[in-house]
């Protein structure tokens, strides 16, 4: 897209590629951070905000953990496994998202173009108008509050070093699965299930992670102090 027939105030400097549109990234940019906010503080103070004193500040650093920990491997790994090449039906290929290359090359979604087996062409790839460095850290706020959100269910029943454990587990094994099947190019991507706000791939996927999860931690802690007691 060529910029030189705009007036000067909404051309994109020399040194820009002609497909950015400043816009898209700003407010592409904007929706990522006001997702954070969400999540940091937001979710930081209400988790420290709602349970006993006793648990104010390890269910604050649940959250706070869970957002520099998904950060972290969200560029190293998954966010490959969540949006990159395809490794199967529901998963793509890890891989670091870190690279200079990658990363200022214009965005696209999913990775790679898919064909019938005819070779005719199913889905063709989206390439919206701002690079790959917005698009990782988008995805990655939505990754990482899916993590936060799963916290709640677990705030006064799990010990800070277990979660920290489970936050790059659950995201590796779960969360990327989910992501990648329906919005990466897997095989409910391809079904045609449509998922736009994230209520599959970030709120049912939490929400059961976190049932789950505090069923089987009260499970274990009922099952602790039962020989505990039988013990004396």
């Amino acid at each position: 897209m060529s910029t030189s027939g705009l007036p000067s105030a909404y051309q994109v400097s020399a040194a820009s590629p002609d497909w950015l549109n400043k816009g898209d990234n700003a407010w592409q940019m904007i929706s990522a951070t006001l997702v954070g906010l969400q999540s940091v503080p937001g979710l930081v103070i209400l988790y420290g905000s709602i349970v006993k004193k006793k648990w104010a500040v390890n269910s604050a650093f649940m959250a706070l953990y869970a957002f520099s920990a998904v950060v972290i491997c969200w560029v190293t790994w998954a966010y490959k496994m969540s949006f990159g090449e395809k490794l199967l039906p529901f998963w793509g290929k890890a891989g670091p998202a870190l690279g200079q290359k990658f990363l200022i090359k214009q965005a696209a979604l999913p990775a790679s173009a898919h064909y019938y087996d005819n070779g005719n062409l199913e889905t063709s790839m989206i390439t919206p108008l701002y690079p790959m460095a917005s698009m990782v850290w988008f995805q990655c706020v939505f990754a990482a509050i899916a993590v936060i959100l799963l916290a709640g269910s677990l705030l006064g029943r799990m010990n800070i070093r277990a979660w920290m454990a489970f936050v790059p587990l659950w995201l590796t094994f779960s969360y990327t699965v989910g992501a990648f099947s329906l919005w990466g190019g897997g095989f409910l991507f391809h079904w045609g299930v449509m998922d736009y706000s994230g209520g599959y791939v970030i709120h049912l996927s939490s929400g059961v992670a976190g049932f789950t999860a505090a069923y089987w931690v009260s499970s274990l802690f009922h099952h602790i102090g039962n020989l505990m007691f039988a013990s004396n």
